[in-house]
């Protein structure tokens, strides 16, 4: 993104708390990130990362005892914390959609496709339903789906996993958002119907100049699909830049052992490595980095005083950001 160039979603300092007898659990502490239009961000991070919460804070579903207790989100200018539920279901659908893992959380299971996405329409546009079903027919052949006039007369149950995730897809296009927030959509389809899918979402972006934040566990994925990456851990980004950038030379020790994990990292016949320990509660973060007892360049100072966000600045203006005290050394060229 140049300079010059206004992001289309702006999200500063965020935090989203849950309040509960056990104590505050801060499962997103100070997010911030910027996408702009076209662009696709890869949210990277663990189970219990905040990533997921940080998607659904965009889109303003964080049931109590979750809240949003500080920070800002801009959509095109516009503040979206804050507003309350009729105005964010204005937005929802309309400007910003969502895809979930699961697309039965997106799908009614007794209701035909066709009346499902003719409503998804018709609750933001006064349009005819025959215009409304050519919508829908249109969305469908985008994300592939054969014979699309046909299968809108079809049931969910009537889909295989990978083309209800296809329908749920084509559902978060009908109102052609500006913004796509999409929570694993892709992580229990089969790897030839995932890479399908892949490719799809970023041409539609390439095309259309949709954003999309894709919310992952997986580096891999993002690696061909992404043009920034933001790993997250504890509730916090630890590391932001350029795909490039990230997967080639990571500066935080969580991205290093995240790339090492990876199947295609490990030497054939030994063990594959893996990040010691386990993610912390977000309720009893540990005291300073919250990475501290897994990390292996850990100190005195990473056990007792929480890291600031350092930055630099890469060839062409591109911004880098990671929270280390200890930041991995670049390679030499």
């Amino acid at each position: 993104m140049s300079a010059s160039s206004e992001p289309l979603l702006k999200v500063t300092d965020l935090a989203t708390h849950f309040i509960t007898r056990a104590g505050t659990v801060k499962a997103v502490d100070g997010v911030s990130f910027e996408v702009a239009r076209g662009e696709v961000l890869g949210l990277v991070g663990e189970s219990g990362s905040g990533k997921s919460v940080t998607g659904y804070s965009i889109l303003g579903l964080v049931d109590p005892p979750g809240q949003i207790v500080s920070g800002s989100i801009r959509l095109s200018g516009r503040e979206l914390a804050g507003l309350d539920d009729e105005a964010m279901r204005s937005i929802r659908g309309r400007e910003i959609a969502m895809i979930f893992q699961d697309p039965m959380m997106t799908l009614n299971p007794v209701l035909r496709i066709d009346t499902q996405m003719i409503e998804a329409i018709l609750a933001h546009e006064r349009v005819s339903e025959r215009a409304a079903r050519d919508r829908a027919v249109e969305a469908l052949q985008k994300v592939g789906i054969p014979s699309p006039r046909e299968r809108l007369e079809a049931y969910p149950h009537q889909f295989s996993g990978g083309m209800r995730q296809r329908v749920a897809i084509a559902i978060a296009l009908l109102n052609r958002p500006s913004l796509i927030v999409a929570d694993e959509p892709t992580t229990a389809l089969d790897v030839t119907i995932q890479s399908q899918i892949l490719a799809e979402m970023q041409a539609l972006c390439r095309d259309t100049g949709t954003a999309l934040i894709w919310i992952t566990h997986d580096l891999t994925v993002i690696a061909g699909l992404a043009q920034q990456v933001a790993v997250m851990y504890a509730g916090r980004i630890v590391e932001r830049a350029g795909v490039d950038a990230v997967l080639d030379a990571p500066r935080h020790p969580y991205t290093e052992g995240l790339l090492g994990s990876l199947p295609s990292a490990a030497t054939p016949g030994e063990p594959l490595r893996q990040i010691p320990g386990s993610t912390p509660s977000l309720g009893r973060l540990p005291p300073g980095c919250a990475f501290s007892p897994r990390c292996a360049y850990a100190t005195a100072q990473c056990r007792t005083e929480a890291p600031e966000v350092s930055g630099q600045t890469l060839g062409g203006g591109v911004e880098r950001q990671f929270r280390c005290h200890h930041p991995l050394q670049e390679p030499s060229r």
